[in-house]
């Protein structure tokens, strides 16, 4: 199926493909940090809302990265912006009171996974339009509002039960991501040849 080609996406899309390694390093946090709470299950909520806090700080950075990118080029980049807003306002609120309880923490996460997932479909609705069958962020900002809703549906759940169910949405997370910026990769446009210069 070929690539339907959409005035004024083709260029956000280049733009964000030439940035395909910030979504990768992304990507391999949310695992790194999915497999910290898979191996270090008796941590206290200190501890995991310190791996959180760090983790949406650098979600956001990256997302910020990718809005400068795309207003550079004069592209659509509220999308990005928001989330990046969201990831580091969240890092700051769980770092700002680290003795935060496990309640205010539960529902921080789950906002944050909601939100995200919400900017990360709207940007991908937007892609789709210049990339064919592209589902991947789609998949990501489901899994994410996916993620957050049941967070909201089982607020009661076990500290441990917490731990393990933030590990896996971070793993499927990044997965997702990973494949994502590789798929983003291959849509790089060569840069225009320089202009023939006559003496």
């Amino acid at each position: 199926m070929t690539t339907t080609s959409v005035p004024g996406l083709s260029g956000v899309v280049n733009v964000i493909a030439r940035n395909w390694w910030a979504l990768l390093i992304r990507g391999i946090v949310a695992i790194i940090f999915g497999i910290l709470a898979f191996i270090w299950p008796g941590a206290t909520i200190l501890a995991i809302g310190i791996l959180f806090g760090a983790y949406a700080f650098v979600d956001g950075i990256f997302a910020i990265i990718a809005t400068v990118r795309a207003a550079e080029a004069g592209e659509r980049w509220w999308p990005f912006l928001i989330e990046g807003i969201v990831g580091i306002v969240i890092a700051a609120i769980t770092f700002y009171d680290i003795r935060i309880t496990l309640l205010a923490l539960y529902l921080t996460i789950a906002a944050w996974a909601f939100v995200t997932g919400i900017f990360e479909i709207v940007a991908a609705i937007q892609l789709r339009k210049a990339i064919a069958n592209e589902f991947w962020l789609i998949l990501g900002g489901i899994a994410s509002i996916a993620f957050g809703v049941l967070m909201v549906i089982f607020p009661l759940i076990g500290a441990l039960a917490l731990i393990w169910l933030i590990g896996t949405y971070a793993i499927i997370f990044g997965i997702i991501m990973i494949a994502f910026s590789f798929r983003l990769r291959a849509h790089i446009q060569p840069p225009p040849p320089a202009p023939a210069t006559t003496t």
